[in-house]
This record gives C-alpha cells, structure tokens and sequence, in this order.
C-alpha cells in the first residue's frame, strides 16, 4: 500500500499538509517522503516536514489536541490521532545530523521548498546537501548516506550536481557518486 500511495503514512502526509496549507503556515515535505516524491521510492513509518520556528509554535497552538498529538510535552513531534503516524518537524536553522553548528542548517521552507499538486517539497539540492551533512555527522544517520547514493542511482544525478552543493558535502557527494557509478577511486573511501 505505501507504494501505491495508500498507506497511513501517505494518508497523514495529506492531512498535515491540507492542516498547513489552512493555517498558511510555510512548510517542505522533507525526508523519506521527499525522496519519494523525487523518484527514490522507499519504505518509511513517519512524515518528516520542514518548518520554521513560528510556524512550529503556531501549528501546535491549532492542532494540539484537534486530531494530533505530541510525543511527550514541549516536543516537536506530533502525531496523528487518526493514524497513529509519527510527524516530525524539522525547524528552520537547526542543524542536521548531530544538531551541532555546521555550514549546513535546515532551510526556510519558502526558499527550499517547490510546490507540485497542492503540497511542497524540499528542493532536490537542499534534501540531498541535508541528508549528506546528516549522514557525515552522526553515526547513527548512515541511511542518510545510502539514500544519497539511491537518489544517484535512481536518478542518474551527474558528477557535477556536487557544484550546486554547500562545499561542507561535496567530497563527500564524489565520493558517493565515484562508488556508484563503479570507479574504483570511490571505493577506497
């Protein structure tokens, strides 16, 4: 079912996103989800979205309670009383990974985000620089890692598209791309 659009997560990536396109509050669908709709279909049992911090603080002040639930009190997550599904929010100049300053933070979703059938997503080269930063710093993210290598297989990215990149990821982006594209030079790490 979530391969063809139908499971809980699906359904609860439209509830969220119909919520904040009523409350006009900017937001990406980032994450797996993003990676799905970019063309890497895979397997996910939350809905990961891009916020700011005001929009964080208003979404919570109107949906708290009214279908959505947060994980403990004071947490960014919520989750959808319908679906049970986890919905984590990602806030505008965080940083990803292990949550430490580095040259790559979490974007305002107005900018990163592109607009296709009522919803928006997270930008190609935002979720790819995001997930690469992440993966490069925290140990536990290294499916970030091999998301990135996905994305290159499954859409053949070029070499090349490391240039529209934050410099902090792109060694790491070659890298990935010289392994999937098979040069020896990018299995030696």
């Amino acid at each position: 079912m979530h391969f063809e659009e139908k499971s809980a997560v699906h359904r609860t990536l439209q509830r969220i996103t119909l919520r904040l396109g009523e409350l006009k509050i900017p937001y990406a669908v980032a994450g797996a989800m993003a990676l799905f709709y970019h063309g890497f279909r895979r397997f996910t049992e939350d809905v990961d979205i891009l916020i700011t911090r005001d929009g964080l603080d208003r979404l919570h002040h109107h949906l708290e309670g009214l279908g959505y639930l947060p994980a403990f009190p004071g947490s960014k997550t919520l989750r959808d009383a319908a679906s049970g599904v986890r919905i984590e929010f990602l806030v505008s100049g965080e940083f990803p990974g292990d949550g430490k300053p580095k040259p790559v933070a979490f974007p305002d979703p107005q900018q990163a985000g592109i607009e296709k059938d009522g919803v928006r997503w997270l930008n190609l080269h935002s979720l790819v620089e995001l997930k690469l930063a992440s993966g490069m710093t925290h140990p536990g993210r290294l499916k970030d890692l091999a998301d990135v290598q996905e994305l290159i297989r499954a859409l053949d990215l070029p070499a090349d598209f490391s240039s529209q990149l934050q410099p902090f990821v792109q060694e790491q982006y070659a890298k990935l791309w010289r392994a999937v594209k098979g040069s020896p030079s990018g299995l030696s790490g």
